[in-house]
């Protein structure tokens, strides 16, 4: 029999069978294996981990496990990546409130969880005030707790002259070294007035915005002694008659 078919999608007639994309027993259409592998992936750059069938009339969506020899490993961990997140999005979630420690915790109880263990450090802590754990006292208490807390790990801060990360609102001590760091949520920011950078310099560093200043000046002059003496040399050749 006859099992060539046109593409919907690019409108070419396919004659080779296996080129048929098939998407389980979930749907059957039309569609060769390149135009799919191309739509998967334009799906997944705009983050989209639900890929619907793209025929019109149909509502079922693609199956990720039978799509995988399809678009590759690599493309198929980025699908599995997107599916992820798109998962804890729609969960309650939290982050440790372990400040050295900061992971991403899932409420898999409904939204009872009360003493939970953070699967990264151990620690316990209150899955409904965010705060360690406070084994005899209730949440309000605890908070009053905290902010007593706050106050002297702020002393601390101002005395040790700790910076906020712009981004993630983490402290960051910084020994020594440039004054240009990196959180560990990737912002970079200076150091010394706390703005967030987007090059190796700030423009609070008097000393490195003269340094830039005189490097610029240096090479717009070097820049115009280059066409002076082009200029020069072309006016001093004589044409040949």
């Amino acid at each position: 029999p006859d099992e060539s078919f046109t593409c919907e999608i690019c409108i070419e007639p396919i004659s080779l069978p296996n080129k048929k994309f098939k998407n389980q027993n979930l749907c059957v259409h039309p569609f060769c294996m390149d135009c799919m592998a191309k739509y998967i992936a334009v799906k997944l750059e705009d983050n989209v981990g639900n890929i619907p069938c793209p025929s019109l009339s149909c509502e079922k969506f693609l199956d990720p496990i039978s799509c995988r020899n399809l678009v590759g490993p690599q493309l198929f961990v980025r699908w599995s990546d997107v599916l992820c997140e798109s998962s804890v999005l729609g969960l309650a979630h939290c982050y440790c409130p372990d400040r050295r420690c900061s992971a991403l915790i899932l409420d898999e109880c409904g939204g009872k969880a009360k003493r939970s263990k953070c699967p990264n450090c151990k620690k316990h802590f209150c899955f409904q005030c965010k705060l360690p754990w406070h084994s005899g006292f209730e949440c309000e208490e605890s908070r009053e707790l905290r902010d007593r807390n706050d106050v002297v790990f702020g002393v601390v801060a101002e005395a040790n002259k700790w910076k906020r990360c712009p981004q993630c609102r983490h402290f960051v001590e910084l020994i020594e070294g440039c004054k240009i760091v990196k959180c560990r949520c990737g912002v970079s920011f200076c150091y010394n007035c706390g703005k967030r950078v987007y090059r190796h310099w700030c423009s609070c560093d008097s000393a490195s915005v003269r340094c830039i200043r005189i490097i610029h000046g240096i090479t717009i002059i070097f820049i115009l002694l280059s066409i002076f003496f082009i200029f020069k040399n072309l006016n001093s050749i004589t044409p040949k008659k």
